[in-house]
């Protein structure tokens, strides 16, 4: 009974601690203070120096060598111009004269020169030389401010809100307020002007902020491309990676099975055959089942669930007449030429070439409609040369939109390969890509054994 009718610790009007419960409003004042502090408090006059600007602008980069170099402290020259206008206003529409006179130029000049390297401090610098303005010198029917006051702090404030960012604006656009106000109760014989000034130096906080809003979201969005456009370009790999794997997979189930098969048969090709002789093929079939299932259980992950595997064998370089055909058929004119003397190569090698020769007759009729194209098929000693180039489009129907990706997926299964690939624009507008397969030569002994089986099965 006694714990439910005590206060709960931090509950009520006080808490265990002493202290009173912070109400919302509370907190949400000590927050904006917070932001203050950290805002125009902290490091207040730390040494930030105003960089040079780019010289890679559109007019910038125009420019001859020597202006481009000075074109860079432009911003510079235009804060020391403001310097010594705030320096003449203070002098034209000072006071009579005298030690305060000659001073309160000079306290107009220096904060808007100090926005160069500490632009938090020339903020507080230009509002003790308000101050001191407002208090000594003319002021000219804008009271409590002096014209060249006015102008001053409009050029730090200017200066200040381009070097940093909205909150700093908004913060000094309230101190500025403030400050006008207690000015205004303190000088009210020459008027008060707060709410014009307030308006002026809102509206251009306002501008700058906006800019500054505006540039932040364009690199925020810059950004999100190029990170976009790097993950679009990983997913690509990684799909034609996920191709790769299903077609491997497919390729090496086939040739494991035969393995599996022509082991457990070769026993009943001979008669009588020796126990070593039968046990030496029951052992390979075993291995070779045993294999095939680890395959099936590893490489099978890649399989999407709505994948089918293909009825017909994965096709090799014996099957590109009948996708020439069909490209062919679609309005793509295609010529084929083979060089060297034409050899069975490893099936992934075959299947590889096939992929990539198809994708770049794809992108052909993608990106030139119109356009010719010319395969070329080189069998070298040392590996396999292809070359697929099409000429300029000439359709006046505009390219597709792709995805673009094609040749990442093309030069991924060249570097799986071990191979090397280019692609590039031809002199007449075409384009061009060449790949070379290096593919090692077989054993004889090893290529005469595979045929003297293949004649006897």
């Amino acid at each position: 009974m006694n714990e439910t009718t005590r206060p709960r610790q931090g509950s009520g009007t006080t808490a265990a601690g002493g202290g009173a419960e912070r109400s919302p409003e509370f907190r949400l004042a000590m927050d904006a203070y917070g932001g203050l502090r950290r805002d125009l408090f902290h490091d207040a006059f730390a040494y930030r120096p105003l960089p040079p600007m780019r010289t890679d602008g559109p007019i910038t980069r125009r420019l001859p060598g020597r202006i481009r170099e000075a074109a860079a402290w432009t911003p510079h020259a235009v804060v020391c111009f403001l310097a010594f206008c705030s320096l003449l206003f203070g002098y034209t529409r000072g006071g009579s004269g005298g030690p305060a006179w000659l001073l309160s130029g000079v306290m107009l000049a220096v904060p808007v020169i100090t926005t160069l390297v500490r632009p938090i401090g020339a903020f507080w610098l230009s509002c003790a030389a308000t101050v001191f303005t407002g208090v000594v010198g003319s002021h000219g029917g804008l009271g409590p401010w002096t014209p060249g006051a006015v102008f001053m702090h409009l050029s730090v404030l200017t200066v200040v809100a381009l070097r940093t960012r909205p909150r700093v604006a908004a913060w000094m656009w309230v101190v500025t307020v403030t400050l006008s106000a207690v000015l205004g109760s303190v000088r009210s014989s020459y008027g008060d002007n707060t709410m014009q000034l307030a308006t002026v130096y809102g509206i251009v906080l306002l501008v700058i902020s906006v800019v500054h809003i505006r540039k932040d979201a364009e690199r925020q969005v810059s950004a999100e491309k190029s990170v976009t456009a790097v993950e679009r370009d990983k997913r690509t790999v990684l799909e034609e990676r996920t191709n790769i794997a299903r077609e491997l997979h497919d390729v090496v189930a086939h040739h494991m099975s035969v393995v599996a098969i022509q082991a457990e048969a070769a026993p009943y090709r001979v008669e009588n055959p020796p126990p070593e002789l039968a046990q030496a093929f029951a052992t390979i079939r075993e291995n070779a089942v045993a294999a095939l299932t680890e395959l099936r259980r590893v490489l099978g992950v890649v399989r999407a669930e709505d994948y089918e595997a293909p009825d017909a064998p994965q096709p090799t370089l014996a099957d590109l007449e009948g996708l020439l055909a069909n490209v062919r058929e679609a309005g793509l004119p295609v010529e084929k030429v083979i060089t060297g003397a034409v050899r069975e190569l490893p099936q992934g090698v075959e299947l590889s070439a096939y992929r990539i020769i198809q994708e770049a007759l794809s992108n052909t009729l993608r990106h030139a409609p119109g356009a010719g194209a010319r395969v070329e098929i080189g069998y070298v000693l040392g590996g396999l040369g292809l070359r697929i180039v099409n000429g300029p489009a000439t359709s006046e129907a505009g390219p597709s939109q792709g995805s673009g990706h094609g040749l990442t997926g093309m030069a991924e299964r060249v570097a799986m390969l071990g191979g090397v690939m280019t692609a590039e624009r031809t002199g007449e507008g075409g384009y061009e890509v060449t790949v070379f397969i290096p593919v090692e030569p077989a054993e004889p002994t090893q290529a005469a054994e595979a045929t003297e089986t293949e004649e006897k099965a």
